[in-house]
């Protein structure tokens, strides 16, 4: 079984930028969908962006369209968030999550994500 694990978070001024990463154990992970999520204080868990298994059909919340970046390296079993441009309304934990899908469209809802990591946080100062 995949198990996921965040690392990258960390305490920014807001504009500036962080990396998150995702590893994966187990050598099935290039058959999983893959997407961030994210809970700020006193809030609901959202969908930040998605990627199939593939690497294509990105998907983003409206919210960080055009400051964030999913990808992904198969060969390393890690996926990544690059995250530009941060603001104060970014601060979150920041949870990895996975299901096992070969399909090129992938779900933003987390109720079809059967794997999740413990979360990091990321603090943005203004």
């Amino acid at each position: 079984q995949v198990q996921l694990v965040e690392s990258g978070g960390g305490l920014v001024q807001a504009g500036e930028s962080l990396r998150l990463s995702c590893a994966a154990s187990g050598r099935t992970f290039n058959v999983y969908a893959v997407a961030w999520f994210r809970r700020a204080p006193g809030k609901e868990r959202e969908f930040v962006a998605a990627i199939s298994w593939s690497g294509g059909s990105p998907n983003y919340a409206d919210s960080v369209k055009g400051r964030f970046t999913i990808s992904r390296d198969n060969a390393k079993n890690t996926v990544y968030l690059q995250m530009n441009s941060l603001k104060p309304e970014d601060t979150a934990v920041y949870y990895c999550a996975a299901y096992r899908s070969l399909f090129s469209s992938v779900s933003i809802h987390e109720s079809r994500y059967d794997r999740w990591g413990q979360g990091t946080q990321v603090t943005v100062s203004s």
